[in-house]
Protein backbone atom coordinates (compact mmCIF):
# COMPACT_ATOMS: atom_id res chain seq x y z
CA UNK A 1 0.00 0.00 0.00
CA UNK A 2 1.32 3.09 -0.95
CA UNK A 3 1.76 6.33 1.70
CA UNK A 4 -0.52 8.50 -0.44
CA UNK A 5 -3.13 5.50 0.09
CA UNK A 6 -2.42 5.06 3.95
CA UNK A 7 -2.54 8.61 4.47
CA UNK A 8 -6.39 8.70 2.61
CA UNK A 9 -7.43 5.95 4.90
CA UNK A 10 -6.31 7.86 8.15
CA UNK A 11 -8.14 11.03 6.99
CA UNK A 12 -11.37 9.60 5.95
CA UNK A 13 -11.89 6.43 8.91
CA UNK A 14 -12.64 8.95 11.69
CA UNK A 15 -14.82 10.41 9.99
CA UNK A 16 -16.99 7.75 8.62
CA UNK A 17 -16.72 6.18 11.83
CA UNK A 18 -17.89 9.37 13.71
CA UNK A 19 -21.31 9.39 10.73
CA UNK A 20 -21.74 5.39 12.11
CA UNK A 21 -21.94 6.13 15.45
CA UNK A 22 -23.97 9.42 15.15
CA UNK A 23 -26.82 7.22 12.92
CA UNK A 24 -27.02 4.33 14.82
CA UNK A 25 -27.50 7.09 18.21
CA UNK A 26 -30.14 8.57 16.16
CA UNK A 27 -31.89 5.18 15.02
CA UNK A 28 -30.99 3.75 18.58
CA UNK A 29 -32.92 7.08 20.37
CA UNK A 30 -35.49 6.41 17.91
CA UNK A 31 -36.66 2.85 18.32
CA UNK A 32 -36.22 3.04 22.07
CA UNK A 33 -39.48 5.08 22.40
CA UNK A 34 -42.13 2.58 23.15
CA UNK A 35 -45.31 3.80 22.28
CA UNK A 36 -48.72 2.09 21.74
CA UNK A 37 -48.89 0.12 18.47
CA UNK A 38 -51.60 1.50 16.69
CA UNK A 39 -52.15 2.40 13.16
CA UNK A 40 -53.15 5.71 11.98
CA UNK A 41 -56.51 4.25 10.78
CA UNK A 42 -57.14 3.62 14.47
CA UNK A 43 -56.12 7.15 15.68
CA UNK A 44 -55.51 9.69 12.85
CA UNK A 45 -52.31 11.61 13.29
CA UNK A 46 -52.77 15.29 13.49
CA UNK A 47 -52.28 16.85 9.90
CA UNK A 48 -49.01 18.71 11.04
CA UNK A 49 -47.59 14.93 12.08
CA UNK A 50 -49.39 13.51 8.77
CA UNK A 51 -47.56 12.18 5.83
CA UNK A 52 -49.12 13.49 2.59
CA UNK A 53 -48.94 12.84 -0.73
CA UNK A 54 -49.87 14.72 -3.61
CA UNK A 55 -52.10 14.88 -6.74
CA UNK A 56 -49.47 13.17 -9.28
CA UNK A 57 -48.30 10.73 -6.46
CA UNK A 58 -52.13 9.21 -6.22
CA UNK A 59 -52.51 9.10 -9.55
CA UNK A 60 -49.31 7.28 -10.15
CA UNK A 61 -50.39 4.68 -7.65
CA UNK A 62 -53.59 3.96 -8.93
CA UNK A 63 -52.00 3.56 -12.22
CA UNK A 64 -49.89 0.81 -10.92
CA UNK A 65 -52.96 -0.67 -8.81
CA UNK A 66 -54.71 -0.50 -12.10
CA UNK A 67 -52.01 -3.07 -13.42
CA UNK A 68 -52.13 -5.66 -10.16
CA UNK A 69 -54.92 -7.92 -9.26
CA UNK A 70 -54.53 -7.12 -5.57
CA UNK A 71 -54.06 -3.46 -4.24
CA UNK A 72 -50.04 -2.55 -4.05
CA UNK A 73 -49.52 -0.28 -0.76
CA UNK A 74 -46.29 2.40 -1.21
CA UNK A 75 -44.36 1.61 1.54
CA UNK A 76 -41.88 4.64 2.64
CA UNK A 77 -39.16 3.68 5.29
CA UNK A 78 -35.43 5.42 6.17
CA UNK A 79 -32.55 3.30 5.61
CA UNK A 80 -29.04 4.86 7.03
CA UNK A 81 -26.60 5.86 3.92
CA UNK A 82 -27.20 7.59 0.93
CA UNK A 83 -24.47 10.28 -0.05
CA UNK A 84 -26.60 12.72 2.79
CA UNK A 85 -26.74 10.08 5.84
CA UNK A 86 -30.19 8.85 5.71
CA UNK A 87 -31.91 7.82 2.87
CA UNK A 88 -35.35 7.08 1.38
CA UNK A 89 -36.40 3.82 0.43
CA UNK A 90 -39.64 3.16 -1.70
CA UNK A 91 -41.70 -0.18 -2.52
CA UNK A 92 -44.81 -1.36 -3.03
CA UNK A 93 -45.92 -4.03 -0.59
CA UNK A 94 -49.19 -6.33 -0.30
CA UNK A 95 -49.36 -5.97 2.99
CA UNK A 96 -49.03 -4.12 6.53
CA UNK A 97 -47.32 -4.81 9.62
CA UNK A 98 -48.16 -4.06 13.40
CA UNK A 99 -45.84 -1.30 13.91
CA UNK A 100 -47.04 0.42 10.22
CA UNK A 101 -48.72 3.72 10.13
CA UNK A 102 -51.43 3.93 7.78
CA UNK A 103 -52.14 7.44 5.38
CA UNK A 104 -54.66 7.76 2.91
CA UNK A 105 -55.73 9.59 0.41
CA UNK A 106 -58.59 9.24 -2.45
CA UNK A 107 -58.08 5.00 -1.89
CA UNK A 108 -54.47 5.26 -1.87
CA UNK A 109 -52.55 3.80 1.28
CA UNK A 110 -49.14 4.92 2.08
CA UNK A 111 -47.41 2.81 4.50
CA UNK A 112 -44.55 4.19 7.56
CA UNK A 113 -43.24 1.75 9.87
CA UNK A 114 -42.79 3.57 13.56
CA UNK A 115 -38.87 4.07 13.05
CA UNK A 116 -38.75 5.61 9.79
CA UNK A 117 -42.24 7.92 10.72
CA UNK A 118 -39.80 9.72 13.31
CA UNK A 119 -37.84 10.82 10.23
CA UNK A 120 -40.54 12.05 7.45
CA UNK A 121 -43.53 13.46 10.37
CA UNK A 122 -45.54 15.86 8.10
CA UNK A 123 -43.59 15.12 4.67
CA UNK A 124 -44.98 14.90 1.41
CA UNK A 125 -44.71 12.03 -1.27
CA UNK A 126 -44.45 13.40 -4.52
CA UNK A 127 -44.05 11.43 -8.07
CA UNK A 128 -42.10 12.73 -10.18
CA UNK A 129 -41.18 12.44 -14.15
CA UNK A 130 -38.40 13.43 -15.61
CA UNK A 131 -35.87 12.93 -18.70
CA UNK A 132 -33.37 10.84 -16.73
CA UNK A 133 -35.96 8.85 -14.26
CA UNK A 134 -39.43 8.48 -13.17
CA UNK A 135 -40.04 8.11 -9.00
CA UNK A 136 -41.59 8.64 -6.13
CA UNK A 137 -39.56 10.98 -3.82
CA UNK A 138 -39.89 13.09 -0.86
CA UNK A 139 -40.77 16.23 -1.80
CA UNK A 140 -40.87 18.23 1.55
CA UNK A 141 -39.64 17.33 4.71
CA UNK A 142 -39.62 19.12 8.09
CA UNK A 143 -37.33 16.59 9.60
CA UNK A 144 -34.47 17.60 6.98
CA UNK A 145 -32.12 20.02 7.06
CA UNK A 146 -30.78 19.06 3.66
CA UNK A 147 -29.98 16.34 1.23
CA UNK A 148 -28.50 15.66 -1.94
CA UNK A 149 -30.22 17.21 -5.36
CA UNK A 150 -31.44 14.00 -6.25
CA UNK A 151 -33.98 14.05 -3.53
CA UNK A 152 -33.42 10.28 -2.57
CA UNK A 153 -31.00 11.41 0.88
CA UNK A 154 -30.95 14.16 3.76
CA UNK A 155 -29.91 14.95 6.48
CA UNK A 156 -31.48 15.28 10.43
CA UNK A 157 -32.49 18.63 11.90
Amino acid sequence: MTTSSRSLIRRIVPYFSARIRWNSRLLSSSSAVHEPQLSSSEFPSPSSEAVHMTESCVRRMKELQDDEASKKLLRLSIEAGGCSGFQYNFSLDDKTNDDDRIFEQEGVKLVVDNISFDFVKGATVDYVEELIRSAFQVSTNPSAVGGCSCKSSFVVK
